[in-house]
């Protein structure tokens, strides 16, 4: 079951808090801590809601489904700061699957599920970890065969270290996201209370409710701004929005089309210190133009990588939807054949016919791709392809990047100034930013080669 604890929150009175922070704004002398105004009507009910937002709280939630941070928690709301137990590096997240708790979150926050389907939900979950555990070995081989091949710089150590962890990182797209995470969450009052009544499922009620429960422990006075009728009770699921490529259900590589710039003709190129390793893009007069123009784009990502591109949230993006796909990266393609994608596909689209569709929302597997529009300003794109276009970053948003980097090219020219904000640090200053971290890679074709290849690993 989900686990959520308060780890810290804003010492002061929070209802002390938004008085004195509305009486600055309504008073021409600093006013006296501890004078209490009617926060209720006069700031919360009026949407005066800037002066409430100086209370934050940092909550651990454990035991939650990663589905319901991808859809949940990190779906719309750009107002919060999020730490996530890693799908790429922890492995003990996929090694004894504990099926017991899976089957405890379904009937618990859907109980309208009978024991026939839940049956065959588990024989689906249970069918994505068996395939993963059938060939993680070989995929872990294969992830050191072609890092020796692409990497020419890397050690043995970094190999010995890293090929699991790129091998977990391709091989997860087989297993259910339903499977349970844990993340450090932290937002102010007002997103607490936009969050509580926007839930769309009952894990997430059943979530937010707590969070408020334990606000509300330390501070009652704040009771106004919560209460089970505010919140939402119809529940929301991804539409299937397109067919599977070629009726195979495999697909190589994202895909980005519909790309359209706006604003370039006041584009400033930040030099590199600017940018790394404290972005200040947002805060220099000198780049504020970057923010009014941007780029957008139609993108189809697995569900690993939407998780990933979720991390920038100064980008805008539409309601996704499901496009039947399912995403085979270099190594998953080696050792998994496409008749058990096409298998496990089918198995999670009927599925997706038979159970609330809240449920087979988390029920999807990572490697079910999804479909939206992405737009960014300039600052937003240039903060986000600084690690994206980066050999440390999954292969996937790699990719992702890349195709939006090829996109650019095509309308606007290989001299385009715009192809310098798809740029990794290392093509900039000829120096690894990661340090020990470094990739293995030849930085010195940086001067004599394509810096951007079709990379497996």
């Amino acid at each position: 079951m989900i686990n959520v604890a308060m780890r810290t929150c804003t010492e002061a009175d929070p209802i002390a808090l938004a008085s004195y922070a509305a009486l600055m704004c309504y008073q021409s002398e600093v006013p006296e801590w501890g004078k209490i105004i009617n926060v209720k009507d006069r700031l919360f009910e009026a949407s005066h809601h800037t002066t409430i937002e100086h209370y934050y709280m940092t909550f651990v939630i454990n035991g939650i489904a990663v589905g319901d941070t991808i859809f949940g928690f990190h779906l719309v709301s750009p107002f919060y700061d999020s730490n996530q137990r890693s799908g790429r590096f922890c492995v003990k997240m996929f090694l004894v699957p504990d099926y017991r708790k899976i089957e405890e979150y379904i009937l618990s926050f859907w109980p309208e599920v009978n024991i026939a389907i839940l049956r065959e939900i588990m024989e689906y979950a249970k069918e994505g970890v068996n395939l993963y555990h059938e060939n993680i070995g070989a995929a872990t081989e294969i992830a050191k065969k072609f890092i020796r091949e692409e990497r020419p710089f890397a050690s043995e150590d970094y190999i010995k270290l890293n090929a699991p962890k790129i091998a977990q990182e391709q091989m997860r797209m087989c297993v259910s996201v339903i499977f349970p995470t844990a993340l450090v969450f932290t937002l102010d009052s007002v997103a607490l209370a936009a969050m509580y009544r926007s839930v769309w499922s009952p894990s997430l009620r059943f979530t937010l409710q707590k969070m408020a429960d334990l606000l509300l422990e330390k501070h009652p006075n704040m009771a106004f701004a919560f209460g089970k009728e505010m919140m939402r009770q119809d529940d929301w699921g991804m539409s299937f929005s397109g067919e599977p490529s070629a009726n195979t259900f495999a697909a190589f590589k994202p895909r980005v089309s519909r790309t359209e710039i706006d604003g370039k003709e006041n584009l400033v190129i930040p030099r590199p210190d600017v940018c790394f390793p404290v972005d200040q893009l947002f805060f220099r007069p000198e780049t504020m133009n970057n923010s009014v123009g941007g780029i957008s784009s139609e993108i189809v990502i697995s569900l690993a990588t939407m998780g990933q591109d979720q991390r920038h949230r100064t980008i805008n993006r539409s309601e996704p939807s499901f496009m039947g796909d399912f995403y085979c990266p270099p190594i998953f393609k080696e050792v998994v054949p496409e008749k058990r994608v096409a298998d496990l596909m089918k198995k999670w689209i009927t599925l997706h016919l038979k159970v609330p569709k809240s449920l087979a929302l988390i029920l999807a597997p990572y490697g079910a791709m999804a479909r939206y529009t992405k737009r960014g300003s300039f600052n937003a794109i240039i903060h986000e392809q600084l690690k994206r276009s980066c050999w440390c970053a999954q292969e996937e948003i790699y990719h992702l990047s890349r195709a939006l980097r090829l996109a650019i090219e095509r309308k606007e020219g290989k001299s385009s100034p715009l192809l310098r904000i798809f740029e990794p640090p290392c093509l900039k200053t000829g120096k690894c930013s990661e340090g020990v971290r470094y990739c293995g890679r030849d930085i010195n074709l940086r001067g004599k080669g394509d810096y951007f290849p079709e990379r497996r690993v």
